[in-house]
């Protein structure tokens, strides 16, 4: 069984392998601390103007296809938008509601 460290997939490029779109690099993973498994792989969003920026992606682990040496295959169709976190939002967020 291969192995792989969480900084190493931080260096990998995620493809939704539905529509062939690069989602980005893997920013951060969500861990269940009750039984040390992974659950989702974290890409944060696009930097836009004045701070703001693009809500988070989150692929959970069933939709990960394949982990290769350089990118990760996911199916597209169960990628959801987590909440924003709040200490994520830019410094204009509550000005520009």
């Amino acid at each position: 069984m291969d192995c792989c460290r969480i900084t190493d997939l931080h260096s990998k490029q995620v493809i939704n392998t539905k529509t062939g779109c690069h989602l980005g690099f893997v920013n951060d993973v969500e861990i269940n601390s009750c039984d040390g498994r992974l659950v989702s792989l974290i890409i944060w969003g696009k930097s836009r103007l004045l701070g703001r920026r693009d809500d988070d992606i989150r692929i959970l682990w069933k939709d990960i296809q394949v982990i290769g040496d350089d990118t990760i295959l996911v199916c597209g169709c169960e990628c959801v938008q987590p909440e924003r976190n709040k200490g994520r939002q830019g410094i204009f967020d509550n000005i520009f509601r």
